[in-house]
């Protein structure tokens, strides 16, 4: 696996390094020694797949307060997404910075979630397929949100986001900079 950080701190692109043959190719897409030899969590408690029917969906954004803060590790095995980051640490000096990354199936990239950020996508076709590997287990009254279009970010999506949204996501308020991740 190849770790590339991102602009925000703690944030990892990572790409693998797939061994290809007549077959087609294997590849290491998660690995305890090299995630610990970057400084990052090592054990998996639970994984998720979200199926996505429409183009142009938007998920997010969403994070969880300590002490069930969760990283995450996220994939696209099937479509194409836009994958956004939002550090919402106050006391990060990427504070309220965001990051967005292009995952698919067929560049079978991931993107590395550090505790404290929101997390959202958009997708990029029809039927999409995300998967998550979460390094702590959904706990629901620790659960928040932000919108997916707050100002206070300025999040710039692709054509479309937004077309498809759930009810929860539309009703997220407006992230607070001075009241923190309560």
């Amino acid at each position: 696996m190849i770790f590339t950080p991102l602009a925000l701190a703690g944030a990892y692109q990572i790409d693998l390094e797939p061994r290809t043959d007549e077959r087609g190719f294997f590849a290491r897409v998660f690995c305890a020694d090299e995630f610990a030899a970057h400084g990052l969590p090592t054990e998996v408690k639970q994984s998720n797949l979200s199926h996505n029917r429409h183009v142009g969906t938007v998920r997010g954004m969403h994070y969880q307060v300590a002490p069930h803060a969760e990283a995450k590790l996220v994939s696209c095995v099937r479509g194409a997404i836009y994958d956004v980051l939002v550090d919402v640490r106050p006391d990060s000096p990427t504070f309220c910075q965001w990051v967005g990354v292009e995952l698919t199936a067929e560049n079978r990239r991931q993107v590395f979630i550090p505790e404290g950020f929101a997390h959202g996508f958009q997708t990029l076709t029809d039927d999409c397929d995300v998967f998550y590997q979460m390094f702590a287990f959904y706990h629901p009254a620790s659960a928040r949100g932000v919108r997916w279009d707050d100002p206070a970010f300025g999040i710039v999506w692709r054509a479309g986001a937004g077309a498809h949204l759930s009810d929860r996501d539309r009703a997220y308020p407006d992230f607070d900079r001075h009241g923190g991740l309560a």
